[in-house]
C-alpha cells in the first residue's frame, strides 16, 4: 500500500525546530546514526536527538573535523566513513555490526551539491549519484541486521531539488555531458525513490522509511557554489543575510528528526515529507514552495532504481 501524499495536520510547520518536534519524546536507550551529523543540518539533528536522550553515532569522511564539532556533546561517537568508497562503507558497517548493538534510527543526511565534474570509484561514477544515493543505499543495506526488530526507521534527506530531474535511466553518470544541477537533482529524486521502496520491502519486518525535504538553508552543503551565485539565485540579500523563506539549521533539521521519531507517521511509511508533515503533490515549479513531483513517488521507478542499485553495489535485493 502506497501512502497518500496528504498532509496530516501535525501542528508543526516551517518554523518548527528539531527541539520543538521532540518535545515530550524520550529517546533514552535508543541509538541513532546520522551521516553528516557533524555539520549543518546534521549537527543540529545530532544535538537535538542527544538532548532527547539518544546516543548518536556519527560516521564522517573527516573524523578529526567531526570530533571537533561534537566536542562537549555527550553520547556521541565518531567513526571513519567515506560514502564515495564502497569498501569504506563495508568496513564501517562490519565494525558496527561487530558491536552487537541495535540501531533504532538511521538518518542518511550527508551529501554533496553542485560539485564540479569529477569521477569516483573504479567505475568512474558521477559523485552526486554515488555519494548521495549509492553510498547511502549500500550503508543501509549492510546495516539491516542491526535494525531494531519491529521499530526501526530510516530517513533519506532528499530535497525539492528533485523538481529538476527524474532518474536519467540512459545516462546515470552523465557520460554524455555534465550538468552539476541536474546531477544533484537526480540524486535527490533517487533519495525519495529509495525511501519509498525500502519501506515497501521493510514493512513486513517493522522497518519503515521516509524521505524529507528539509527546506532552504544555507550550510556548508553550498561550499561549491560561489557567493555571487547565491545572490544571483536570490538566496541572500545584498548584505549577505539569508533571503525570506530560508530556515535556520535547527528549523532545517526538524523534518528529518520528526520523520525519525513522530508517532503521527505510524501507518504512513514511504511518505515524502516537508515542514514536519507529509508533503502535498507539487502544483508549481517553485522549489521554495515545495511539494513532491510525481516521478519522486513512482513505485515502478522506485523498484527499478532499487534493482539497479543492487546491481551497481553488488548487494542483494533485501
Amino acid at each position: 500500500m502506497i501512502t497518500a501524499q496528504q498532509r496530516l495536520g501535525t501542528g508543526f510547520g516551517a518554523h518548527s525546530t528539531a527541539d520543538d518536534v521532540l518535545a515530550g519524546i524520550d529517546l533514552a536507550g535508543t541509538t541513532a546514526l546520522i551521516t553528516g551529523g557533524y555539520s549543518g543540518l546534521g549537527l543540529a539533528a545530532t544535538r537535538a536527538l542527544v538532548r532527547a536522550g539518544a546516543h548518536v553515532v556519527v560516521p564522517a569522511r573527516r573524523p578529526d573535523t567531526a570530533e571537533d564539532a561534537l566536542r562537549g556533546t555527550p553520547r556521541t561517537e565518531v567513526h571513519a566513513l567515506d560514502l564515495a568508497d564502497l569498501d569504506s562503507v563495508r568496513t564501517f558497517a562490519e565494525r558496527f555490526l561487530e558491536t552487537g548493538r541495535s540501531l533504532d534510527l538511521l538518518v542518511n543526511g550527508a551529501g554533496v551539491m553542485a560539485c564540479p565534474e569529477s569521477r569516483v570509484g573504479p567505475a568512474g561514477w558521477e559523485p552526486h549519484f554515488a555519494i548521495n544515493h549509492l553510498g547511502h543505499f549500500a550503508l543501509t543495506q549492510r546495516l539491516r541486521p542491526a535494525f531494531t526488530p519491529g521499530g526501526a526507521r530510516v530517513v533519506a534527506v532528499a530535497s525539492s531539488g528533485h523538481f529538476l530531474s527524474d532518474i536519467r535511466w540512459d545516462d546515470l553518470h552523465f557520460r554524455a555531458g555534465y550538468d552539476r544541477w541536474l546531477a544533484y537533482a537526480q540524486s535527490k529524486t533517487a533519495n525519495a525513490l529509495f525511501a519509498l521502496h525500502l519501506d515497501r520491502l521493510g514493512a513486513a519486518h517493522g522497518l519503515h522509511a521516509f524521505a524529507v525535504h528539509p527546506g532552504s538553508i544555507l550550510t556548508p552543503l553550498q561550499r561549491h557554489i560561489p557567493r555571487e551565485e547565491w545572490r544571483a539565485q536570490g538566496w541572500v540579500t545584498e548584505d549577505g543575510t539569508p533571503a525570506e523563506g530560508f530556515k535556520t539549521p535547527e528549523q532545517g533539521a526538524a523534518t528529518a528528526v520528526w520523520a525519525a521519531t513522530s508517532p503521527l507517521l505510524d501507518g504512513h511509511g514511504g511518505a515524502y515529507c516537508q515542514d514536519c508533515d507529509i508533503a502535498e503533490p507539487a502544483t508549481t515549479d517553485d522549489m521554495l514552495v515545495g511539494g513532491v513531483k510525481p516521478w519522486a513517488v513512482a513505485p515502478d521507478a522506485a523498484s527499478r532504481l532499487w534493482d539497479l542499485s543492487c546491481e551497481l553495489t553488488g548487494l542483494s535485493a533485501f
